[in-house]
């Protein structure tokens, strides 16, 4: 069945859509999340439109007065939403014409719903990477945290997840805070450079009225106004960016959220995770599952996929607007929402985390950690070529493998059996405590210099 008329189209068509062109067509079920910036966009425009003599101030005044009521009624929950007017745009201004009538008819001067999602967009993402970013600090300090409750914590350093060399707990907790402020910095990044506003460039070539893109932009906050208005209609680049920086950043959560997992097993037994983020099982009695850290590595997935998604719906458009864009908040609201739990859940995770002191320093003393720590002594004290000295260790290493012990565990006859020139000193670096104490290179995992770097992030992060 088809309507017989359309007001929001006018004369040119004759009949309304179809029931499935309507469903297809429709995009309020999503977009009515960016109701706020809709208004805050239209009172803008409005604003600007007087101004400039275009419309009247009284007009402008209702204008600016009815959309505020719109958005309480929004805000309240009590709007009536029509999926027959499409967008959040059309449902917007049909409900601003009910409430003051004629002068409703004038918002739309000037501009176009081109340009107008593409500002109420562009304002949508820009708030989104302001929560991200608090969301980060908070986690950021959550971590700060942990690292200096056990700065000088002994823990297995691992490379292919074999025992490498010990490191402390404090340091491992602030390669996280690293990398989460290349995250913050990703998304500041893009919030500079999406700071501009295409309110003003109307479908695609502008407009004949006398506007003030300026203004506009101003009273919404960017920076500038675009500057070429078929971009500013076709561009969804801001968008791209905020999904391939909450990509980047969910990867970083899932890599943490993946030892976690390890970390709590009865295998390594690092960490006790708090009963408020894990769950039983339905038959085992003994379960404690770390459920929230697997859903937050699985929430990459969803990330992933929305950049994906939204590089292919706009890899093949010809400028400016097609209706494919329609396509492009669903993957973004999504990927916010996700991160912004991933990032909530595991902040709580690492608040309550019990780290497991004696675990990881017996964990640490395994698997032959303080090798490289021989191979050095060896180099320095005995003037030994690196290399050299990295086939002497071996030996060692082998030698102690073939007893069932660690390389401490040797005699020291033992070892000049393989290195006559090997003295009782070289028990003074094969502990784990000494290991970590030496490494005191610039950024190195020593609590001297790991202190320093919990001083610092404190210091910025307030």
């Amino acid at each position: 069945m088809t309507k017989s008329s359309n007001a929001m189209w006018g004369g040119r068509f004759a009949a309304g859509p179809d029931a499935i062109m309507e469903a297809i067509n429709a995009s309020i079920d999503f977009d009515k999340r960016m109701a706020r910036q809709d208004i805050e966009g239209s009172r803008a425009h409005a604003a600007m439109l007087a101004a400039q003599g275009i419309i009247s101030d009284s007009d402008a005044n209702a204008i600016r007065e009815g959309l505020l009521t719109v958005l309480s009624e929004i805000e309240g929950g009590s709007f009536q939403y029509s999926k027959a007017l499409e967008d959040i745009h059309m449902n917007v201004e049909a409900r601003l014409k009910e409430i003051i009538g004629e002068p409703a008819g004038r918002l739309h001067t000037a501009r176009s719903r081109n340009d107008q999602v593409a500002t109420d967009f562009r304002l949508w993402v820009r708030d989104q990477c302001d929560a991200v970013d608090s969301a980060l600090e908070t986690l950021m300090q959550a971590l700060l945290g942990q690292a200096e409750a056990g700065a000088d914590w002994v823990m297995p350093g691992f490379t292919h997840l074999q025992t490498a060399q010990p490191v402390t707990w404090g340091h491992h907790m602030l390669a996280y805070v690293e990398m989460l402020n290349r995250d913050r910095s990703r998304f500041a990044d893009a919030r500079k450079r999406m700071n501009e506003s295409p309110l003003g460039a109307a479908a695609l070539a502008g407009t004949g009225f006398n506007i003030d893109r300026h203004m506009t932009a101003a009273e919404l906050g960017f920076d500038r106004p675009t500057s070429n208005s078929l971009d500013s209609t076709a561009d969804r680049d801001f968008a791209l960016e905020f999904l391939s920086a909450a990509s980047i950043c969910a990867m970083h959560l899932s890599r943490f959220a993946e030892e976690l997992v390890i970390w709590s097993s009865a295998q390594f037994r690092f960490v006790v995770m708090s009963d408020q983020w894990s769950t039983g099982s339905s038959i085992m009695p003994q379960k404690k599952n770390p459920d929230a850290a697997e859903l937050i590595r699985a929430k990459i997935g969803r990330i992933f996929g929305a950049n994906v998604a939204l590089m292919t719906v706009m890899k093949g458009l010809p400028l400016t607007y097609s209706k494919d864009m329609q396509e492009d908040k669903e993957q973004v609201f999504d990927a916010a929402d996700n991160l912004m739990l991933s990032l909530a859940a595991m902040t709580g995770m690492v608040e309550t985390m019990m780290p497991q002191r004696d675990n990881l320093r017996g964990a640490a003393a395994n698997g032959f950690s303080t090798a490289t720590d021989l191979a050095d002594w060896l180099v320095r004290e005995l003037g030994m070529p690196f290399r050299d000295a990295h086939h002497v260790t071996g030996a060692l290493v082998a030698m102690a493998e073939s007893k069932g012990c660690d390389l401490p565990d040797l005699s020291l006859d033992e070892m000049k059996s393989v290195n006559e020139g090997i003295t009782e000193g070289v028990f003074d670096v094969l502990t784990v405590e000494a290991s970590v104490m030496s490494r005191q290179s610039y950024g190195g995992t020593s609590p001297i210099r790991v202190n320093e770097q919990i001083a610092r992030w404190k210091e910025e992060l307030k």
